[in-house]
């Protein structure tokens, strides 16, 4: 998974109910109301990094999250 934009990479973890907890930086954090864990994406070069596009996948299938009807 290569040259996602990490604005797409973000209106995708939106779909999926993360919300931006804090920006520190290039890193922005985000949390899912139904989960305990954060993710965190790390815009470089106007793309997100493809190994943390790969666990907020992971998280995604672990937790069995839907889009929302909305997105």
């Amino acid at each position: 998974m290569r040259n996602v934009a990490f604005r797409d990479a973000l209106a995708l973890a939106a779909a999926f109910d993360f919300n931006v907890v804090r920006v520190e930086g290039s890193h922005h954090i985000l949390k899912h109301a139904g989960i305990p864990e954060f993710i965190n994406l790390q815009e470089v070069r106007d793309e997100a990094k493809p190994y943390q596009l790969r666990q907020f996948l992971r998280l995604v299938k672990r937790y069995d999250l839907r889009l929302r009807d909305d997105a």
